[in-house]
């Protein structure tokens, strides 16, 4: 089984790509959403290449068998005794050296073999707490009109743009719809938080807004919030971030099969 153990490897991790990319929406929890078509290349890359390794160090097997075979029929006393030493050598060669590095080699299965079975969940709240609210001035401007009637759905990104940096006030007088997920200041502040990302998770920024008027659920609960803009501090300062909504309504929902929104 020893010679089969890069095969084994490539295949679990290959399986592992194409089980998140082609076959779930899980990929979203890593990288966006224009990634999936070089995933599932990668997937089954990794997977062919698994067949091929596996061919070949099948065919190495029988040509050793074939080898040993061919070996037993010649040569005399002496021959036998030369290959018996040389068996004992190699047994000898095996006890000392062999079991150790293919043993431990197998453990590099375990993480492949992981994600095969237990994805790991999206970003949440460790994640956005991680990250310190420095907000420099980006420069305060005007933005664009929002769309007309309310509620409008905004992405908590796009929120806090309007809030902090817009200086037509837009969002003045206007009810916005948010959908986030939980966090929580020590001192029982809470907020509806998004993970911005521009390739990948590993890139995620924080988007939030402060919650006030209704109870906060437990961290990491998926919510959409209804309310509107409670302005906090001069445009472009520190006070004014996180941005503040007066929150009317708030019900639960479900985590979107992508969690994050493009920065």
């Amino acid at each position: 089984m020893r010679r089969y153990g890069p095969a084994v490897l490539l295949a679990l991790v290959g399986t592992a790509i194409l089980r998140v990319s082609l076959f779930s929406e899980l990929y979203l929890r890593y990288v966006q959403a224009g990634l999936r078509p070089y995933l599932v290349v990668s997937g089954a890359a990794l997977v062919l290449l698994a067949v091929a390794v596996a061919g070949v160090a099948r065919g190495a097997a029988v040509h050793e068998a074939e080898g040993h075979e061919g070996g037993d029929g010649d040569g005399g006393g002496d021959g036998h005794e030369g290959a018996g030493e040389h068996a004992g050598h190699s047994h000898s060669d095996t006890h000392s050296h062999g079991p150790a590095g293919p043993r431990v080699a197998w453990f590099l299965t375990l993480p492949a073999l992981a994600l095969l079975l237990f994805p790991p969940p999206a970003l949440g709240s460790y994640s956005a707490e991680r990250e310190a609210a420095q907000r420099a001035a980006q420069g305060v401007g005007t933005f664009p009109d929002l769309p007309s009637g309310d509620p409008v759905d905004l992405a908590l990104g796009e929120f806090g743009s309007r809030a902090v940096y817009d200086s037509g006030r837009s969002l003045k007088g206007r009810t916005v719809r948010l959908t986030g997920f939980v966090t929580r200041d020590g001192d029982g502040t809470w907020y509806v938080t998004r993970l911005l990302v521009s390739c990948c998770a590993a890139d995620a920024t924080t988007a939030k807004a402060e919650v006030r008027g209704v109870e906060a659920p437990p961290v990491d609960t998926w919510v959409t919030i209804t309310g509107t803009w409670h302005p906090e501090g001069e445009l472009g300062s520190t006070e004014a971030w996180p941005p503040v909504v007066d929150v009317t309504s708030l019900r639960r929902v479900r985590q979107p099969d992508n969690p994050y929104e493009k920065r």
